[in-house]
Formats: C-alpha cells, sequence, structure tokens
C-alpha cells in the first residue's frame, strides 16, 4: 500500500511562527512574562525585560511597515531590523 503525504484536514492549523525572548540577568526574584500575538518575552531583570519587549514592539511595527511578516522576512533582514530597533 503506497503512503500518501500528509495533508492537514480543515481542523489543523500551521504552527504560527513566534518570536521569543528569554533574559538571564534577573536577581530579584520576579518572574516576569509578557506575551502577545506574535511573541513572549520571559525573565530578565525589570529595565532588560523592558527593553526586550520594546525592540519586539518596534520590530512588528517596522514589518507591519513593510508589510511582511516573520514567515516571509529573510533571517538577516529581520536580525537587522532586531538590531535597528533595539534601544540603547
Amino acid at each position: 500500500m503506497k503512503r500518501l503525504p500528509h495533508q492537514p484536514n480543515k481542523t489543523e492549523q500551521k504552527p504560527k511562527t513566534h518570536l521569543l525572548g528569554v533574559g538571564l540577568d534577573h536577581t530579584d526574584g520576579h518572574k516576569r512574562i509578557t506575551q502577545a500575538e506574535r511573541f513572549a518575552i520571559v525573565g530578565g531583570s525589570e529595565e532588560t525585560h523592558g527593553r526586550m519587549t520594546e525592540t519586539v514592539v518596534k520590530t512588528f511595527e517596522t514589518l507591519d511597515r513593510k508589510g511582511k511578516t516573520l514567515e516571509q522576512v529573510e533571517k538577516q533582514e529581520l536580525a537587522e531590523i532586531i538590531h535597528k530597533n533595539t534601544p540603547e
């Protein structure tokens, strides 16, 4: 019997692409989590968590202006957008 390639049915959805930011510099015992439709930020000091959140929000604003999604943007272009949107 020949096996056919898996074809998703109507109830199956393609996994959505997300950005995940992980901060490792917290020392105050707080558990920080920020979730949105297209990203999640976990951990980090208050400052780091805030910077990561700001970076990701601005990154998605840039992608939206360009009419691109995470699935469409090239890795190099995404890296450049993230770098450009990282607060100093």
